[in-house]
């Protein structure tokens, strides 16, 4: 083997210097690095052991682009949402069994939607999955005439022309909700609404046909909330200050139910004595030993493979599915914080 000195520090190793390490050609050392055929046993692994030994890594994005492709599927995120962290794993999981790469661009309180797109475009990804998507539908069917477009947890108005849908049957989960407080003896249960956000609507819908249709009508109370702890322990205050709690409450996510509980926890209300609280979601928030919450869990994997699939499937021009949505059905993670009502 050569003698060549390591690359100097600072200096990212380029593929010469592989094959001066290595003794080679360069272009006898781009054969072995492209995994194609023309070296010998013993050359390949006297210049993969060289690559080893400066840390010389292929450009693959550089690689894909001067193919003219760059197996890049964009990814929007909502850094503040724990449940959108779990999803972005899902997809990296599924974009890795695909041979897709991924490219994230989060949302912030202050990074908007439309930035964290627009930097996704500039990145020449092949197709776009926005989790839980707050764009004005027209926005999306925008986008999705420029490159397929995936929303996931977001119901839309079904359209040949506009955004793929995956999302999870949120009004079921709201429902499964309601069967197991009620199955517990409650009949006070409230819902502590997620305003605009996704699948809000849903969960607002089911949570009351489940009360209608257990004969619980006259006790259905929706209070103002949103997706955050901050909007969660709002109505948490809201509940004490009136006097009139409930027995069980249906909060719109996990984060919600999270600045439930630990306003609740303050006020000396204990959970699940004096109130059972149920979330959604299941994100690894809600699976934390100390907060242990019963939640309607959304199933993450599948939702991801869907996702990716859908837009893999786009981007190389496959047979696309019958139908322009995936409904995945939910299911209830039961855990401490709820119990039988007492008495």
């Amino acid at each position: 083997m050569s003698l060549t000195p390591p690359v100097p520090d600072g200096k990212r190793p380029t593929l010469a210097d592989v094959a001066a390490r290595a003794g080679v050609s360069t272009a006898l050392a781009s054969i072995v690095m492209r995994e194609a055929k023309g070296a010998g046993a013993a050359t390949r692994e006297r210049v993969l052991q060289a690559a080893r030994e400066i840390g010389y890594r292929p450009d693959a994005r550089a690689r894909l682009l001067r193919s003219r492709r760059s197996r890049l599927l964009g990814v929007q995120f909502d850094l503040r949402h724990p449940f959108h962290a779990d999803l972005v794993e899902g997809v990296y999981a599924a974009a890795d069994a695909a041979d897709y790469q991924i490219a994230l661009s989060a949302v912030a309180a202050r990074r908007t939607e439309r930035r964290a797109v627009e930097t996704l475009l500039a990145d020449r990804c092949e197709a776009l999955i926005l989790l839980g998507p707050q764009a004005p539908a027209a926005r999306l069917a925008e986008l999705a005439r420029q490159l397929p477009v995936v929303s996931v947890a977001r119901r839309l108005r079904s359209s040949a022309a506009g955004p793929e849908v995956v999302r999870t049957a949120d009004d079921e989960g709201a429902r499964q909700a309601v069967d197991h407080l009620v199955g517990l003896g409650h009949r006070d249960v409230v819902h502590i609404d997620g305003g605009r956000a996704p699948g809000a609507a849903d969960r607002r819908r089911g949570y009351r046909a489940a009360m209608n249709r257990h004969g619980l009508g006259a006790h259905v109370r929706v209070l103002p909330g949103g997706p955050t702890e901050e909007e969660g322990a709002a109505a948490a205050r809201a509940l004490t200050a009136t006097g009139s709690r409930p027995t069980a409450v249906l909060a719109f996510n996990d984060r919600c139910a999270t600045g439930l509980l630990d306003t609740f926890l303050r006020a000396g209300v204990t959970v699940p004595g004096d109130v059972s609280v149920v979330g959604f979601d299941d994100s690894r928030l809600a699976r934390l030993a100390h907060i242990a919450l019963t939640t309607v869990g959304q199933d993450v994997p599948r939702l991801s493979r869907l996702a990716v699939g859908r837009a893999v499937a786009r981007v190389e021009g496959g047979t696309a599915p019958a139908e322009v949505e995936d409904v995945v059905p939910p299911r209830l993670v039961v855990r401490g914080t709820t119990a039988r009502r007492r008495g």
